[in-house]
């Protein structure tokens, strides 16, 4: 019985040993000197006055004949009852229709809801906004989304029966999947609309969690011995396998992003390890350009921490090593009302790359709305 149980154990710490293998996603970046900065332009879409104080958790995309913004807007404090999702429109970058509202929060018990916004995707001539739901206690987590047909003109809520309040919207696989990158679960559909058929999967197990969203991430972690994980983003390698990058926070944070894999196109995830790759506590995007290198954009500056500042961009030829590094901007944003949470001078980038051009969507000390965007030509 005793050898039977200690054959068992070693089985499952090779297993466990196995899953956890050091991750081979790195950058090397330190200091913005001598770091090459971009020529970029940039344009304020929503800047609050006296209302409306608190602009977070944007995304952009381009969709016909214009580019289409979202971002969570709320009265004053982050994350508070009464938040609403907001869009903007432009034609030409630089000129930004008036803030309007996709979608307002409901009531719980006479208590106004939350609502983050949660990213943005086209198929074939329709625009799909979603946008997460949950009450003051952070319980009741719900996935909604609205279509439209020209950036303007929105459905009803459609529910996607899913309880998460995602990092980012849907991004597609080589295989054609949609994966949600969430903090801890990521959703997966092969509706090429991203409008049904989602299923979750995670790196815990089921047993450790009944939704995912920014107040849920703690407990599944400590039960399982890691750090906070959470607000994820994915690339995927040529050879099909997901490297999902995941942001620690809180008292967890010791410099570096998380990295947990899949080869199975996202129906199940390796047990998450440290990475080499440096992370100022920060939400950040990666990608891919057409010359076939990976990107990412974000704040892996570790020596002032929280400042989420200079926004980086970073390039890998294999996915592995991200070491050719650009500063896309690190210019001081002055914060006008102050509010639960709100700093940090870059805040949760989010990227889409359109006509050699790579246009970035931040919000500036979780205060202001605003789109940078440069020419890829300047990249060596």
């Amino acid at each position: 019985m005793k050898f039977k149980l200690l054959f068992f154990t070693c089985l499952f710490l090779s297993v466990l040993n196995t899953r956890a293998q050091t991750p081979s996603v790195s950058n090397n970046y330190q200091t913005e000197a001598g770091v090459t900065k971009l020529n970029i332009d940039r344009a304020m879409i929503y800047s609050p006055d006296k209302e409306w104080l608190y602009n977070h958790h944007a995304s952009i995309i381009h969709f016909k004949d214009r580019f289409v913004a979202i971002w969570s807007n709320g009265m004053i404090d982050e994350d508070s009852p009464g938040q609403r999702v907001v869009y903007a429109t432009s034609t030409d970058f630089k000129h930004w229709s008036p803030m309007r509202v996709l979608a307002s929060p409901g009531k719980i018990n006479d208590t106004l809801t939350v609502l983050t916004a949660a990213g943005l995707y086209q198929y074939k001539g329709t625009l799909v906004a979603y946008y997460g739901d949950y009450d003051k206690h952070r319980q009741n987590t719900h996935l909604w989304a609205k279509t439209s047909t020209d950036g303007e003109h929105w459905s009803e809520p459609l529910d996607m029966h899913l309880p998460v309040v995602p990092n980012h919207g849907p991004e597609i696989t080589n295989s054609g999947r949609l994966i949600i990158s969430d903090n801890f679960t990521f959703p997966f559909t092969d509706d090429p609309r991203g409008l049904s058929g989602w299923k979750l999967s995670s790196f815990y197990p089921d047993s450790l969690y009944k939704q995912d969203n920014p107040a849920m991430f703690y407990a599944p972690a400590a039960k399982s011995g890691l750090p906070p994980l959470c607000e994820g983003s994915f690339f995927q390698t040529d050879d099909n396998v997901l490297h999902m990058l995941l942001r620690v926070t809180g008292k967890g944070w010791k410099g570096h992003l998380w990295l947990t894999e899949s080869k199975d196109n996202g129906k199940s995830w390796s047990h998450p390890a440290e990475a080499p790759f440096s992370d100022n506590d920060s939400k950040f995007h990666f990608g891919r350009l057409q010359d076939k290198r990976f990107y990412y954009v974000g704040i892996p500056d570790t020596l002032h921490h929280y400042d989420r500042n200079p926004l980086v961009l970073s390039l890998s030829k294999d996915g592995k090593l991200f070491d050719k590094n650009y500063i896309i901007a690190n210019e001081l944003y002055h914060l006008k009302k102050e509010g639960l949470w709100k700093g940090g001078q870059y805040g949760y980038p989010h990227t889409i790359v359109y006509n050699g051009y790579m246009y970035v969507i931040i919000s500036r000390q979780k205060e202001s709305i605003e789109t940078l965007k440069f020419d890829l030509k300047q990249l060596k």
